[in-house]
C-alpha cells in the first residue's frame, strides 16, 4: 500500500509530495489534467511573498514579520486566522533554500513589477518553470506521478482516509476503468472551484438588476479546478471555512480567454488613471494603495457594476509607468472620441472626466510612493497619483472580473489536518487553494497564494509521511 497519496498537481501538491518523499515515504501523486496542462494555477504564477529581516540575494532591504502581517491584515480586513497567517509568514522566510534544492531559480523583479522588489522573490521562468522543476525533482526521487487521473470521491471512515475513487474515463481514445486507490495517508491539494461555472452561478446568484454576475466572469487559471473534492468533502462532513463568493479576483482584459489567460491578461494602469462603468461613472478610489496590494479587489468591484464591465482610462502621461498589456488599448485623440469607440455615453463620460480633472490638486507625482497628488470635492476621491487626464492620445481598456482562485475551503490548523466536527483527522491533510480561506477571508496581496501553498504543502507532506510511517 502507498504511504502517502497526493491529490492535485500544483505547487502545494508538489511541495507535499517532495516533503513526504524526502521523509522516506512512498508517494503517489494524482493530477486530473493531461501532462501538458499540469500544475494547476501555479503554472501562471510569478513570485512568492517572503518575509526577511535583511537583504537576501534577489530581495532588497528587509520585510519583517510584523509588516507582512499588517499588509495581510489590511487586505483581509481582519478576516484571517492570525496564528495560521503568521505560520505562513514565518515559513516564507526559510523555504527558498529548500526550493532551490529542487531546481527552482530566482531572479530580480522585472522593471515593471511595481513595488515588490523588497517583498517578493520572482521565479526564473515564472510558475511554469517552477512546476517543471518540482516535477523533475519528484520523478528523480521516485514519486509515482499519474496524469489524467481525476478523483471524484473519497472513502472516509470516522474522519480517517481509506481510499480515493477515480471514475472510468477516456484518455487519448482509450477507455480506462474506474479505480480505487488505498493509501495510509492522503493530502488534498486539488484546488478551489473557480472553473465550475454552475457552482459560481449558485454562489453569486442574481443581482438587483436581474443579472447573474458570474456568467460574465473569466477564469485566469486552469479549467480543471472544478471543486469536485472540495464539495464532496463538505458533503462528507468536513469542517469548512470561507465565503463562496470571495476569491482572488482581478480586473483583467475583457478580451482574455475564458480559461488560462494567466498573468498576461492583467491591466496594470488602473492606479494611473480612472475607472468608469458602462454608464460612464467612476465607482471607487483608483489610488487607494499600491497596485500589488489592491489589484485583487478590482475584479470584485467590476463584478458589482452593470454588465460586470469597467473601463480603465489613461492619457499619454501614464504610458511607460506600468507593465503594458498584451493587447493594445483603444486609442483616441479626444475624450469624446474615446467614449464613442468604447460605446460609452458621451455626455456622462466626458462630465465624469471633467469633474475628476477639476478636482485634481497639484502635488509631486511619484508612482513609487504614496504621493500627495489627490482630488478634492469629487466622489469617489482619488487619494494618490491623481493627475488630470488631459494629454492626448487617450487610452481605454475594457475590464472583466478574472477569477484566479476561490476562498471557500476546508478548515485546518497548524498541522494541516482536515477537521470533522472540530476534531482533526489522523491521516487526511489539506494544502493550497483547498484551505487558503483560513488565511484569506477576503482580499489579496501579490505572492501570498504561493506562500500559503508552499507553507501548508510542506507541512501536510511532512505530517502525512510521519503518520504513514508510524513516527
Amino acid at each position: 500500500m502507498i504511504d502517502v497519496l497526493i491529490i492535485g498537481g500544483g505547487n502545494a501538491a508538489l511541495c507535499a509530495a517532495l516533503m513526504a518523499r524526502e521523509a522516506g515515504a512512498s508517494v503517489m501523486l494524482l493530477e486530473a489534467s493531461p501532462r501538458e496542462w499540469r500544475g494547476g494555477n501555479s503554472q501562471h504564477t510569478r513570485n512568492l511573498r517572503c518575509m526577511h529581516d535583511a537583504p537576501q540575494d534577489v530581495l532588497v532591504d528587509a520585510y519583517p514579520e510584523e509588516e507582512y502581517w499588517q499588509d495581510l491584515l489590511k487586505v483581509t480586513g481582519g478576516n484571517t486566522n492570525e496564528e495560521l497567517a503568521r505560520l505562513v509568514i514565518r515559513e516564507s522566510s526559510s523555504c527558498r533554500d529548500w526550493m532551490r534544492q529542487h531546481g527552482v531559480h530566482f531572479q530580480p523583479p522585472l522593471s515593471g513589477a511595481l513595488h515588490v522588489a523588497r517583498t517578493n522573490a520572482f521565479f526564473m521562468g515564472g510558475g511554469k518553470a517552477l512546476v517543471n522543476a518540482y516535477y523533475r525533482s519528484a520523478e528523480q526521487l521516485g514519486v509515482q506521478i499519474r496524469y489524467n487521473t481525476p478523483v471524484e470521491d473519497l472513502e472516509i471512515q470516522d474522519g480517517r482516509f481509506i481510499a480515493a475513487l477515480v471514475p472510468e474515463r477516456e484518455v487519448d481514445g482509450t477507455r480506462l476503468p474506474a479505480e480505487r486507490i488505498e493509501a495510509k495517508s492522503c493530502v488534498l491539494a486539488a484546488g478551489g472551484f473557480e472553473s465550475n461555472r454552475e457552482w459560481l452561478r449558485e454562489a453569486w446568484g442574481q443581482n438587483e438588476r436581474g443579472e447573474y454576475p458570474s456568467d460574465n466572469f473569466l477564469i485566469r487559471g486552469t479549467r480543471f479546478n472544478k471543486g469536485t473534492l472540495l464539495k464532496r468533502m463538505i458533503d462528507l462532513g468536513a469542517d469548512s471555512i470561507g465565503d463562496p463568493t470571495q476569491a482572488h479576483m482581478v480586473a483583467i482584459d475583457a478580451r482574455a480567454p475564458l480559461y488560462d489567460g494567466g498573468i498576461c491578461t492583467r491591466i496594470d494602469c488602473v492606479s494611473l488613471g480612472v475607472v468608469v462603468n458602462k454608464e460612464g461613472e467612476r465607482f471607487y478610489d483608483e489610488g487607494e494603495d499600491f497596485w500589488p496590494k489592491r489589484y485583487a479587489i478590482w475584479g470584485r468591484l467590476v463584478a458589482q457594476q452593470p454588465g460586470q464591465v469597467g473601463y480603465s482610462i489613461i492619457d499619454s502621461k501614464a504610458v511607460g509607468n506600468f507593465m503594458p498589456p498584451v493587447f493594445p488599448g483603444t486609442k483616441a485623440d479626444s475624450l469624446e472620441e474615446l467614449a464613442d469607440q468604447l460605446n460609452l455615453p458621451r455626455e456622462t463620460f466626458t462630465r465624469t472626466l471633467q469633474d475628476y480633472n477639476q478636482a485634481c490638486r497639484p502635488g509631486t507625482f511619484n508612482h513609487t510612493e504614496l504621493d500627495d497628488c489627490i482630488t478634492e470635492g469629487v466622489t469617489p476621491a482619488k487619494t494618490h497619483w491623481a493627475r488630470p487626464i488631459d494629454t492626448p492620445p487617450f487610452y481605454g481598456y475594457a475590464l472583466r472580473p478574472g477569477v484566479t482562485f476561490t476562498y471557500l475551503g476546508l478548515k485546518t490548523d497548524d498541522t494541516a489536518a482536515v477537521h470533522f466536527d472540530e476534531q482533526r483527522s489522523d491521516n487526511l491533510f489539506v494544502a493550497g487553494e483547498m484551505m487558503a480561506g483560513n488565511v484569506l477571508g477576503k482580499g489579496y496581496t501579490a505572492g501570498v497564494g504561493m506562500s500559503i501553498g508552499t507553507a501548508f504543502g510542506r507541512i501536510a507532506g511532512r505530517n502525512a509521511a510521519s503518520y504513514s510511517m508510524g513516527k
